[in-house]
């Protein structure tokens, strides 16, 4: 009996080694880790392409490219309870500054971890939106609460055959999801657990609506045992927001703007200061805003001549036009 149970024990973390095997990235990072990571906010949901061969199984299954999700906790002191942060260190011996995530890890169960651990991977923020800081803190205290449980993959293996059609399935083999107890309860995957935590606050994700004969709008909470990755993605109540590796916003178009690069300084009409006299010479003021165009010329109808003004690089030139 020892013997077969060792040898169960390694015939299975085998399986747990493939399916947690991930092929190298060669790849350009989509998204910028750095500004992702700077504007992350506790409560976060974040979700990952995987590339692993359960990542494979997964994205066939929900036929969505996300195929694991996260929570961002924050960092320590961003946790109000004193007992739920020593109850982090644990798990973890962590800085202070260190940004943390609690993820449900194939072969590892529920961890906390360094958010660091993704550089470099496709991610992407789920945000609940309008969410209060209260409703967030208790969140975020139902997934540190869970650390240390299993990951289940009969969950995930329930999920695959409920994905499948059902009726030709043998009655032994259907899904055991919408039973009472499906499962221990010391066990779950990464999405249940996070719509286990929303559901604590009555957060919805992707609920099922039902409306009576007087039109009365009810939501219905949806199995948290179905909800995958994706659905964060889809759902109206998560704002997406992306951080791709080349953002417009960070084009900085301010500094396109014509700034003066001589050495004059302006205090007030007429009062001004500057380093070389020859420099004063070269600036000409803006009579009128109707001066000023978005093609960086401007002209000024004077009388019978029209006054050009031209930005050359950080200079002003006047040209009288006939």
């Amino acid at each position: 009996m020892f013997r077969f149970t060792r040898l169960k024990n390694f015939l299975w973390d085998k399986f747990v080694q493939w399916l947690t095997y991930e092929t190298p990235n060669h790849n350009t990072p989509l998204t910028s880790f750095e500004r992702l990571r700077y504007e992350l906010r506790p409560g976060d949901v974040l979700l990952v392409e995987g590339r692993s061969n359960v990542s494979e199984i997964i994205k066939s299954i929900t036929q969505s490219i996300w195929t694991h999700s996260f929570f961002y906790i924050g960092r320590l002191h961003d946790i109000d309870d004193p007992m739920l942060r020593d109850h982090i260190q644990k798990y973890r011996h962590c800085s202070p500054d260190e940004q943390l995530i609690i993820e449900a890890m194939l072969g590892k169960g529920i961890v906390v971890s360094a958010i660091d651990t993704y550089d470099g991977e496709h991610l992407r923020i789920c945000r609940p939106r309008g969410i209060t800081r209260t409703d967030s803190q208790k969140v975020i205290a139902y997934a540190i609460e869970q650390l240390g449980a299993d990951y289940n993959v009969r969950q995930l293996m329930d999920l695959a055959r409920f994905m499948f059609p059902y009726w030709f399935l043998p009655k032994r083999w259907r899904s055991t999801l919408f039973e009472h107890n499906a499962g221990k309860p010391t066990k779950t995957v990464c999405s249940t657990m996070m719509a286990e935590a929303f559901a604590k606050v009555r957060f919805p994700i992707i609920p099922v609506l039902h409306q009576d004969k007087n039109g009365t709008l009810r939501l219905i909470r949806t199995n948290s045992k179905l909800t995958t990755p994706r659905d964060f993605d889809h759902s109206p109540y998560f704002d997406v927001i992306k951080y791709p590796i080349l953002d417009f916003d960070e084009l900085g178009i301010y500094r396109k703007l014509p700034w003066d690069q001589t050495g004059v300084h302006y205090n007030d009409a007429g009062d001004s200061f500057y380093s070389d006299p020859i420099e004063l010479d070269e600036l000409l003021p803006i009579k009128s805003p109707n001066a000023i165009k978005y093609n960086n010329t401007s002209e000024i109808v004077n009388g019978s001549e029209t006054e050009e003004y031209v930005f050359k690089g950080s200079t002003t030139v006047k040209r009288v036009i006939n």
